[in-house]
């Protein structure tokens, strides 16, 4: 992500400096995607692949390019710079949205989640805690949406095969944002650590009853990895080779990677 937090997806321009026309219009948070790609390939995975999720991906880029941008925007102090990209963003999730609307009708029920989930994030961000545990479970809840809604694309639902998916997404979503934040901003808070430990414990007991086999084991690697984190953090803290935001996230993509590529190969 230029890696700060794998769930932070505000733009801050430094203070004083020119924001770059980039930066105006891509986010600099790589995690981001992570959180797009993930529920939404879990959804195709529980069904079969067709040219809609391609629609329903580039839509669900143009929301959080906006969503993004939204935030950015409520505290800029010059909200100009911004109003292009947001203008355009806004007009590319509307259009994309509403062809998927359209075409299956049943996804307008995702604004329930949308709506008040946005709120949030764009609440948060104009008081200051765009990067909060708040504003990061809202956008895991946007998230998430994904699942069913891109199972919805390909015909009947197998409800208990995108229930599975769903709780897998939101157990990587979840655990990923505790674990990355416990190194990161909570860097040195051990009860934090150890909340976020409990989670993936706590979640992987879930999935001994809920999951297949495979995917409890995986569960159960996710815990391993949210205990090691602050172990390996402190051990290396005073060497000259700490461990860095880039190294947290190398971690984080092969555990996206897992996850998904699990899903594909195992029925859940």
């Amino acid at each position: 992500m230029g890696y700060r937090s794998w769930m932070d997806t505000v733009v801050r321009p430094r203070p004083g400096s020119q924001a770059t026309a980039h930066r105006l219009w891509l986010p600099r948070q790589h995690g981001a995607w992570a959180m797009l790609a993930v529920p939404l390939l879990l959804g195709i995975a529980v069904t079969e692949p067709n040219v809609w999720h391609a629609v329903l991906g580039a839509a669900a880029i143009a929301g959080y390019l906006a969503s993004a941008t939204a935030q950015t925007w409520v505290r800029a102090r010059a909200r100009q710079r911004y109003t292009a990209s947001l203008i355009a963003y806004v007009v590319a999730a509307t259009v994309l949205g509403m062809a998927l609307v359209v075409t299956h009708p049943g996804l307008v029920l995702v604004v329930i989640v949308l709506v008040p989930a946005g709120v949030i994030t764009l609440v948060a961000a104009k008081l200051g805690r765009g990067r909060g545990v708040v504003a990061g479970f809202a956008q895991v809840v946007e998230a998430l949406v994904l699942v069913p809604a891109a199972a919805s694309l390909a015909g009947p639902l197998d409800s208990a095969a995108v229930a599975k998916a769903t709780l897998m997404a939101a157990v990587y979503l979840v655990g990923t944002l505790l674990a990355v934040r416990s190194v990161i901003r909570e860097q040195g808070n051990t009860g934090f650590a150890v909340v976020s430990v409990g989670f993936h414990l706590a979640a992987t007991a879930v999935g001994a009853i809920l999951l297949p086999l495979p995917f409890v084991v995986l569960l159960g690697l996710l815990a391993l990895r949210a205990a090691l984190l602050p172990i390996v953090q402190r051990c290396y803290r005073e060497t000259v080779t700490p461990l860095r935001p880039v190294h947290v996230g190398m971690v984080e993509m092969v555990v996206a990677t897992c996850v998904v590529g699990l899903a594909f190969v195992s029925p859940i």
